[in-house]
């Protein structure tokens, strides 16, 4: 599960805070639906932000994972959103599957080649929101073919014979394996794990995330 840590301000604001202080200019995204999406040159990434966006930070996650669950809804995955909806940020998603191997079964897998399949249809970043808010429990296997495509439902626009045959056939299995591969060759050791310029930061609590981009509204902390 997540673990709470106090973060010391030096140490980020030398990370993050000369590279995000500009934030803000951009007008941003509407909706989650409007921000764009591709594969990234690398072939195993997902990148999703304003391609001129100030700062480019990597995210690697497991989608079986509990953790990235609560780094979404407890830590500073929101603020993390926000950013990326303002312009501000543009994220490289690398979709591990490690949780296989550990637990059993194939879910992480399944997941992965979904959220490659949402993307060739252009809803990854909808499907990606939609499959955390509904994750199952990770002991549970819970990413089969036919939740993933239940799921898939909630999508406007997802659903669709190749979509389905995507998810059903693992049409992108060699993405899988490669995104996983890119995992293990990283200097994360576990997930969730952000990097900006290649450093591994800290796991950042709700909040952490807009301080230490310079938010006003955390101005006051120490």
């Amino acid at each position: 599960m997540l673990v709470k840590r106090v973060i010391r301000a030096t140490a980020i604001a030398a990370a993050l805070g000369l590279s995000l202080a500009a934030c803000g200019t951009r007008t941003g995204y509407a909706s989650d639906a409007d921000i764009p999406e591709s594969l990234g040159a690398d072939g195993t990434s997902i990148v999703v932000g304003d391609e001129g966006a100030d700062t480019t930070v990597r995210l690697f996650e497991d989608l079986r994972c509990p953790s990235s669950v609560e780094f979404k809804t407890q830590g500073a995955g929101a603020e993390l959103n926000k950013l990326i909806q303002k312009g501000s940020v543009q994220v490289h998603y690398t979709v591990a599957s490690f949780l296989d191997d550990k637990l059993g079964g194939n879910g992480s897998k399944k997941a992965a080649n979904a959220l490659r399949a949402a993307l060739a249809e252009g809803k990854f970043v909808e499907y990606h929101q939609v499959l955390y808010a509904n994750q199952p429990d990770e002991a549970v296997d819970g990413f089969t073919d036919e939740f993933l495509l239940k799921m898939a439902s909630r999508v406007e626009g997802l659903r669709g014979a190749g979509f389905d045959a995507a998810v059903r056939t693992m049409q992108y299995e060699g993405f899988v394996t490669a995104s996983e591969k890119a995992y293990e060759n990283s200097s994360a050791t576990d997930t969730p794990t952000l990097e900006l310029s290649g450093v591994k930061l800290p796991e950042f609590e709700k909040g952490d995330l807009a301080y230490y981009t310079g938010s006003p509204a955390w101005a006051t902390r120490p």
